[in-house]
């Protein structure tokens, strides 16, 4: 069934989409307010529907695991091959700040939302993906390829070509590159929706990526 927007829909999303094309890179408040517009209960469904195909999925939605309480200064004193101690040293090394610890979901969409909002950056290390312009490119492709309909990444991949052909056309070669190997990365690796990621922080990080296929 083909799912259709009408024209005020198609006005919020297409001002939406402008604003956030105007904004610095990273301006959570307008992906935000672009994902409310684009990703509504009917989208969101069928993301639901897909992920729920695999086992992994399916209980995701059951159990609605969140990743909680993060201490980096905890992680980084694991071994360096692990993925805590990975995931440490690119928040660090990023100056970012761990996700804010979550109450339990209440329902399929939160929990969607939330579980990919905070295990973003734990999907960067996984898959080698940069935090560069075209590192970005690379694990928005790759998300398509995991989340199938998923409206919102196709935006921000469509947004982060626009502001390459107006701003830094001399980037072209490397956000496509990073474009066609995130998706074929996605499509090959393993799915990583609903992976509980804090019961492996003491993993090592290419064992992970060789049981998830990612290379």
């Amino acid at each position: 069934m083909i799912e259709t927007i009408n024209q005020s829909q198609e006005t919020a999303i297409l001002e939406s989409f402008i604003e956030l094309v105007k904004s610095p890179y990273g301006d959570f408040a307008a992906i935000g307010k672009l994902s409310h517009f684009l990703n509504n209960p009917a989208t969101l469904q069928k993301i639901v529907d897909f992920l729920s195909l695999t086992s992994q999925g399916k209980q995701a939605f059951v159990d609605r695991p969140l990743l909680g309480k993060i201490d980096l200064q905890q992680l980084h004193q694991l071994p360096k091959h692990t993925l805590g101690y990975m995931y440490a040293e690119h928040m660090i090394r990023n100056g970012l700040t761990p996700p804010p610890v979550n109450e339990i979901a209440n329902d399929q969409f939160t929990f969607l939302g939330t579980h990919i909002t905070e295990t973003h950056d734990i999907w960067h290390v996984v898959t080698g993906c940069n935090t560069d312009k075209p590192g970005e490119v690379k694990l928005e492709a790759f998300y398509i390829a995991q989340l199938a309909s998923d409206r919102l990444f196709i935006a921000l991949l469509a947004k982060n070509l626009l502001k390459t052909a107006m701003y830094e056309v001399e980037l072209c070669e490397q956000i496509m590159d990073g474009l066609s190997q995130g998706w074929i990365m996605g499509k090959r690796a393993k799915p990583l929706f609903g992976i509980e990621w804090n019961r492996l922080w003491e993993t090592p990080l290419k064992d992970l990526q060789t049981s998830l296929n990612i290379s």
